[in-house]
């Protein structure tokens, strides 16, 4: 399993394709950038992300609590 892991983890990693939000299929995001008429920066950028740091972080959760079990569920409030 950690063979696996560490297979797929190197090939994110030459992959070359990271940017702030995770992992997209171009190097740089495409983005809008402009000025409105008060005077305010904006920029908007598309969603061309494959993968985003919140999935991934979910996910290696769900493997996580898969692998090692998840805790009993304290019961809440008065337990007489």
């Amino acid at each position: 399993m950690t063979k696996y892991l560490l297979i797929i983890s190197t090939l994110f990693l030459f992959s070359a394709c990271f940017n702030k939000h995770g992992i997209s299929a171009k190097y740089y995001s495409e983005c809008k950038e402009y000025y409105d008429v008060q005077g305010y920066y904006h920029k908007e950028c598309g969603k061309d992300d494959i993968v985003t740091y919140d999935e991934l972080g979910k996910k290696s959760n769900e493997v996580v609590e898969y692998i090692v079990g998840t805790e009993e569920e304290k019961p809440k409030g008065n337990v007489w």
